[in-house]
């Protein structure tokens, strides 16, 4: 069963905190999303991670492998300049960030794993280890 791979996140939920930030995101016309959405699935010898990361180039997003976890980060970089006046926008809706989520892979043989980003989903292969067998061994008494 796969225990580990699961969001990994330090923030506690409060109702007061999200209503704060709705309220300021709402006046401000500039909702973020901090996280992107991620399926993982058991194929039996491995999981699959497949996370949505539309209108990134494969050179916004790293992944890191440090202890047990995985961390996927994703950043957009790009001109913030508005009111050009060669601009014409007249309303930009869409935001510049950066995003970032981090799972528990400790049932994964990490010198294995390998990702492909394509059409906008970036696939992540995570071999399980191997069960090891139980140590066990006979003492000659001396």
């Amino acid at each position: 069963m796969m225990y580990g791979l699961t969001p990994f996140t330090r923030n506690a939920f409060s109702l007061f905190n999200a209503l704060d930030e709705l309220d300021k995101d709402f006046f401000s016309g500039s909702m973020q999303v901090n996280a992107f959405r991620t399926d993982i699935a058991d194929k039996g010898d491995k999981y699959v991670m497949e996370s949505e990361l539309p209108g990134f180039e494969k050179e916004d997003i790293k992944i890191d492998i440090s202890g047990d976890y995985i961390t996927i980060s994703a950043e957009h970089k790009a001109d913030k300049t508005t009111g050009d006046e060669n601009s014409k926008y007249i309303r930009r809706e869409r935001s510049y960030g950066s995003f970032k989520r981090s799972f528990g892979i400790s049932d994964v043989n990490a010198e294995e794993i390998s990702a492909e980003y394509k059409n906008g989903i970036l696939s992540i292969d995570l071999p399980k280890k191997k069960p090891q067998e139980p140590f066990s061994k006979s003492l000659e008494i001396k």
